[in-house]
Parts: structure tokens; C-alpha cells; sequence
């Protein structure tokens, strides 16, 4: 289970804290539905922008937000779903859009369910110590944001080959950045430098986001209520849902796979990764250009157990899709194939990974012949506001893009997708992947071979994390009431 243990002496000085710095902080439940946020702060937020740094911004760490750079409200959840001249199959394919969380994407919620225990509990002291963010990307991102907010100091780790929107943003925010070699898939060179780190100095608190369990509890129950809230507006009464589709990078957004699971026992939880690091598949590793998935290991909080298909997905679909649906010969070939005109402008609601996560779903509606009745969710994590510098090295990898490329791209990486490198898992495939945690975890991160055991014998191991939400928002509660601002 998470950590709860109240430490009182530091608690003391980060109410203090968070007293002076006119600190709010929402709970879970507040995310989950913002009608339950206080009208005081809804009116407050009328005059904030939504990336501004300001702790008001916390109570939009929400699928929920009103779709506008400034002064938003709350809606229902944001989605976006792909017409079929687009996808090329009778399945529905809906997309929750992760571009209107503070940060544009949605690991300020992730970054939130890691931090905000540690801190309403006094084991994160913001006087004395350094939140440290290592990542592949948007975790850092968020993380740096979520503990301005917090008015704690953070360190943000990322390999140095990620894209530049990413460095130019937390040079702003973090207190420090450190690039590490290598790119998307070098992790175990953020992993050493968190080492380096921790036994060097004694005022860093690592909050990794493959073994952080706040991560997938954040998931679990906000993103996970959201897709809930989603299949009851749009399942008609033929409607069935089928499953979630998800690339795997942390592993944390599937933890909403588990929570709809619950709700609906015959649904499915599709993971995937790039197939030029094709860890899951094939115990393979390898570089990629899909920013934010495939890491070459297991993640610690990844229930593999209860994970039902592995694939693999072309980074060369994910760069050139990236063009067709940005660029302005690409998007007039969408049109002239009849894709709404107002939904190609709305396509660069898609980062990489979101791309990724699109494709997917084509190829998990392909494999098992859905029809029009059936429903898979995925989600899209970031948009092209976060890659402008990638189209950029495209443009000047490429040249321009001309109406032939544009329909050769449409032709093979969207309607000619195949279902292939997929494995839809045995009991012995999911074992073979879990296995994979030990020698990530066991033999250089310091986990123990019982919890590893327990990750997959103990039937309550996974579920004792979810029972923490109400105990989690009692403790928020508790926090605001001492810090005294809720008045």
C-alpha cells in the first residue's frame, strides 16, 4: 500500500508553508467531478489562464476542464472520436483529450497522485527538501508544474534527445534540469543518474514514475470514472464496450484498464509499444522516435496480470501520420477523402504517443473483426504543440510534404494497417512479462523478490492500492482544514 504514516514535525511546517503561499489542494473526488469545488475558487479560475503557475490551477487537474486557454469552466469529459474515414473500421474509437490539463497533457494528474500524499502526510517537507522528476518527458513536465504550485522545488531528469518544446518549458519551471544520454527508450541512464543523486545529497525525494503507485492510483480512479462517465453517455443499448487501448510508458494510465474491468468484467486491456523496442513482445529492447512509450523494462506498476494483448507499433506510422494530419497538403487530402473539415483543424489535439494510441485501436479493431456496436477507448495523452520542433527536423529530414506523400501515408499507415505483431496473452505470456520486473527492479532498483511474488500471487496486492482513495481525501481534507484557507 501507499505510505501513510503521519509525520508531524514536518506536517507543521508545510501547512505553514502552504498558509503563506495561499495553497488549496483538491482531492480526488474534486477531479473526479469539479461540481464539487467550491464556487469561491470556480470564480477565481475565471481569471486564470490554463497553464499559468498559480495553485488555483491544481483544481484543474481534471478531464473535465472547459476547452479554452483562459478562464474556463467545467464540462463533461473531453473526448474526441474518429470518424471512419479516418480509421477505416466500423468500430467506435473514442479518444479522452489529455491537451487541456494545465501543461497540456494529462501527467499533471499523474505527477499529483504521486506528490500530494507524500506532502499532506508531512513526508515531503517543502522547506528541506527537492522533488525529483525522472522521465522520459511530460511526467517531469507535470511534476515540476504540480510542485511550483506546491511551492516545493523540483529536479526534472529526461534524456537529452527529447524534444525541445520540452526543455525550453521546464527551463522555466524547475529548479533544475539535468539531460541525460541517449532518448526515448534510455532509462536506465535516468535511473543511475536518480542514484547518483540520492546518495549524494540528502534533500532529494525521488517520485519515480514507473514505481510510484500514485501514478496508478491517479489513473485508476480519476481517468478511470472519466471513461466510465464516457461509455454511459455514449453505449447505446445494442452498444458494447470492448476494451482500452493504451501504449504502455509508465504503465500508469492503465491502471483505469483495472477500474473499468471492475465495471466491466468482459472488457479487455490492450497495451503497446513501439516496434523497434519491442520489450513486451519479444524481451527485445532498441531506440525510437515515439516520445513518452517503450523503455526498455517492465514498469513496477504495471499489473501484467491483469493485461490482455501486447503490440507493437511502427514509429514510422507515428512521425509520418504526425505530418498528415499537420501539415496543410496532408489535411486537404483528409478533406478530399471526406474527413469533416472542422475535424482535420482539430487534429493536432495528437501528440506522438496519441498518434501511437490511434493506431492501436485501428489494428485492436482489426484483429478482432469489430463492428459498429462495439466501443474501444483509448486516450490522447499530449498534443503537436509539444513536437512543433520534430516537424521542424521532419521538414528538414523530408522536405516538403506534397499531396503524394500525404496519400501514400493515408494509404499504407492508416487504412492499410494490418493486425499484425500482436499477442493476445496466455496465462504463460503474462508471466513471461512479469517475470521481466526482476531484473529491472530486484536486481538493480532495490525491490524485494516477496513483493514481486506478491505482485502476482496475492489477489489483494493490486486492490489495496485502490482502497486508499477515501482515506487519501480525508487526509486533503484534514490538510486544508489545518492550513485554514477553505473559511
Amino acid at each position: 500500500m501507499i505510505d501513510l504514516t503521519m509525520m508531524q514535525d514536518r506536517l507543521e511546517r508545510t501547512v505553514k508553508r502552504a498558509r503563506e503561499r495561499n495553497i488549496i489542494i483538491p482531492t480526488f473526488s474534486q477531479m473526479k467531478n469539479p461540481s464539487l469545488i467550491p464556487d469561491r475558487i470556480k470564480e477565481e479560475l475565471k481569471g486564470i489562464g490554463l497553464w499559468d503557475i498559480t495553485s488555483r490551477n491544481l483544481f484543474r487537474i481534471t478531464w473535465k476542464n472547459e476547452p479554452v486557454p483562459s478562464g474556463g469552466g467545467f464540462n463533461s469529459v473531453n473526448t474526441i472520436e474518429f470518424p471512419r474515414s479516418i480509421t477505416g473500421v466500423p468500430a467506435r474509437i473514442i479518444s479522452l483529450v489529455g491537451k487541456w490539463f494545465p501543461t497540456g497533457a494529462h501527467k499533471v494528474g499523474a505527477t499529483f497522485g504521486c506528490l500530494v500524499p507524500r506532502l499532506v502526510t508531512g513526508q515531503f517537507d517543502p522547506t528541506t527538501d527537492k522533488a525529483v522528476w525522472p522521465s522520459t518527458g511530460n511526467y517531469c513536465r507535470g511534476g515540476a508544474y504540480d510542485a511550483t504550485l506546491l511551492a516545493c522545488e523540483s529536479i526534472a531528469i529526461l534524456p537529452e534527445g527529447m524534444s525541445r518544446e520540452r526543455f525550453d518549458w521546464l527551463a522555466r519551471v524547475a529548479g533544475e534540469v539535468i539531460a541525460t544520454p541517449g532518448s526515448e527508450s534510455n532509462v536506465k541512464e535516468i535511473f543511475d543518474k536518480t542514484w547518483e543523486l540520492q546518495e549524494s545529497r540528502e534533500d532529494v525525494f525521488i517520485f519515480n514514475q514507473f514505481s510510484e503507485f500514485g501514478n496508478y492510483l491517479w489513473h485508476y480512479e480519476v481517468t478511470g470514472h472519466a471513461m466510465e462517465e464516457v461509455l454511459g453517455k455514449e453505449l447505446g443499448p445494442r452498444d458494447t464496450y470492448h476494451g482500452v487501448v493504451l501504449t504502455t510508458g509508465s504503465a500508469g494510465t492503465a491502471g483505469c484498464g483495472d477500474y473499468l474491468k471492475q465495471v466491466f468484467p468482459r472488457s479487455k486491456i490492450a497495451i503497446g509499444e513501439a516496434l523497434q523496442c519491442p520489450t513486451l513482445l519479444e524481451n527485445g529492447f532498441g531506440a525510437h522516435r515515439i516520445e513518452g512509450i517503450g523503455d526498455k523494462h517492465v514498469p513496477w506498476i504495471h499489473n501484467v496480470k491483469n493485461t490482455d494483448m501486447v503490440m507493437t507499433i511502427d514509429d514510422n506510422a507515428v512521425v509520418h501520420l504526425a505530418r498528415l494530419f499537420n501539415e496543410p497538403a496532408g489535411r486537404a487530402f483528409l478533406a478530399g477523402k471526406g474527413v469533416d473539415k472542422d475535424f482535420v483543424q482539430n487534429l493536432n489535439i495528437l501528440g506522438f504517443s496519441s498518434i501511437a494510441n490511434l493506431c492501436m485501436a485501428i489494428k485492436y479493431a482489426k484483429y478482432y473483426e469489430l463492428g459498429e456496436n462495439d466501443v474501444i477507448l483509448t486516450v490522447s495523452t499530449d498534443s503537436m504543440e509539444l513536437y512543433e520542433s520534430r516537424l521542424k527536423e521532419m521538414h528538414e529530414e523530408y522536405g516538403e510534404y506534397s499531396e503524394l506523400d500525404a496519400a501514400a501515408h493515408y494509404a499504407r499507415y492508416l487504412q492499410g494497417l494490418e493486425p499484425d505483431h500482436v499477442e493476445e496473452m496466455r496465462y504463460s505470456d503474462r508471466k513471461r512479462i512479469h517475470n521481466l520486473k526482476y531484473f529491472t527492479w530486484v536486481e538493480q532498483q532495490g525491490k524485494t523478490y516477496e513483493e514481486i511474488m506478491a505482485q502476482w500471487y496475492d489477489p489483494e496486492y493490486w486492490t489495496s492500492f485502490q482502497k486508499q482513495i477515501p482515506e487519501i481525501d480525508a487526509l486533503i481534507e484534514e490538510f486544508n482544514q489545518k492550513v485554514g484557507l477553505m473559511k
